[in-house]
């Protein structure tokens, strides 16, 4: 159900579809040598590799039911080790992680979650949103353990996991252990080559590696001068979708640099929609003021960001509110004001027939407490 395009798709648009692993790709003779002794020869070659789930060397991490979740076959050992299992721990206090917690919980499966920071998420959301969170995952009876760290995990005599040492000391009987620290470039496979490489595949503005019609896009590729605003790595679909794109442009005769725009993105925490767009960061910087509101019922939240100084519009945080990504994207564009935002917010509201009108009672919070009339 997650394949983007129907089983035909390849054959109509004359696409060869080989399901096999690559060994070592031969830069100078333009050659790929895959696993089963094939050769194949390219013109050009686009690396898409993605990420892969990190591991930090623990005791016990290669035990039957641990594992990350980034790819397929992941959910397929899930539904597998996740079999007539009573209890779950999940290491990991991201976007991944407490996916994995909901898809547990789906199957009636009891999760500790385990997160090392003092709040969830609180090294990308500000306190505000963290502790938002952190109400909603107790809300679902997780049992979240902040500022605890995974020591070890414990099998049984078939190798299965069987239990989870923490930090702190306790032992926690679980048939199933999620590791969602995080992903990391999937490169082992040009290792040692000629691709140049650091914690990604080094890519230019053109996503050009070092190596002429080489290029890499998606979460295994590193910018060596990132666009303004953005970081060197990026693993979120829509960049990889702008990055394919463009090298697409690039190998058909107009060469194109990778331009992203400003930074946007969306989850879900439960049936919590989350969107942000420009530069919010979890600490506040020297030369940026925000204000937060959220509804009595803690459902619907907004953080608006602005430079103390000039007033102009830097970036927001939502929570059970749609925004309009075209009206965000217009506004960083044009460097409107927060005046001009909160006097604008109802053409941001993506479905104001169907939702619930939130932009007065906002204003008003805004005007009384931001230090800003607007």
């Amino acid at each position: 159900h997650t394949q983007p395009y129907e089983a035909d798709f390849w054959v109509n648009n004359n696409i060869q579809l080989l399901q096999a692993k690559v060994d070592s790709i031969l830069t100078h003779n333009h050659t790929i040598q895959l696993q089963d002794g094939t050769t194949l020869n390219y013109t050009h070659l686009v690396l898409a590799t993605g990420s892969k789930s990190n591991k930090y060397g623990w005791p016990g991490q290669e035990l039957t039911g641990v594992q990350g979740l980034y790819h397929i076959q992941d959910v397929h050992t899930m539904q597998t080790y996740t079999q007539g299992i009573q209890h779950a721990v999940v290491v990991g206090g991201g976007l991944i992680g407490i996916e994995t917690v909901e898809m547990l919980l789906s199957r009636n499966i009891k999760v500790t979650f385990l997160v090392r920071e003092a709040s969830f998420w609180n090294l990308v959301l500000p306190p505000n949103e963290s502790i938002l969170i952190n109400n909603l995952i107790h809300h679902h009876g997780v049992d979240l353990q902040l500022g605890t760290e995974l020591k070890e995990i414990i099998g049984d005599a078939n190798g299965r996991v069987q239990a989870v040492v923490t930090s702190k000391g306790d032992t926690i009987a679980c048939g199933f252990v999620a590791l969602t620290v995080g992903v990391s470039p999937n490169i082992a496979y040009v290792l040692n080559g000629t691709i140049a490489t650091d914690r990604g595949i080094l890519v230019n503005e053109y996503l050009t590696t070092n190596i002429p019609n080489v290029y890499a896009i998606g979460d295994c590729a590193q910018h060596t001068t990132p666009p303004p605003g953005r970081r060197p790595i990026e693993q979120v679909w829509y960049t990889g979708k702008l990055q394919g794109e463009a090298v697409a442009r690039t190998i058909t005769g107009t060469p194109t640099v990778y331009q992203p725009g400003h930074w946007f993105n969306s989850a879900k925490f439960f049936d919590l929609e989350y969107q942000t767009y420009g530069t919010v960061n979890a600490q506040l910087n020297a030369h940026e003021a925000w204000h937060w509101w959220q509804n009595a019922k803690a459902t619907k939240g907004l953080r608006l960001v602005w430079h103390k100084d000039t007033n102009q519009f830097i970036g927001l945080n939502s929570f059970g509110i749609r925004i309009r990504h075209q009206v965000c994207n217009d506004w960083l564009n044009a460097q409107a004001t927060i005046q001009q935002v909160v006097h604008e917010l109802h053409k941001a509201n993506f479905d104001p027939e169907f939702f619930q009108q939130y932009e007065k009672e906002f204003t008003q919070h805004f005007n009384k407490h931001s230090g800003v009339v607007a």
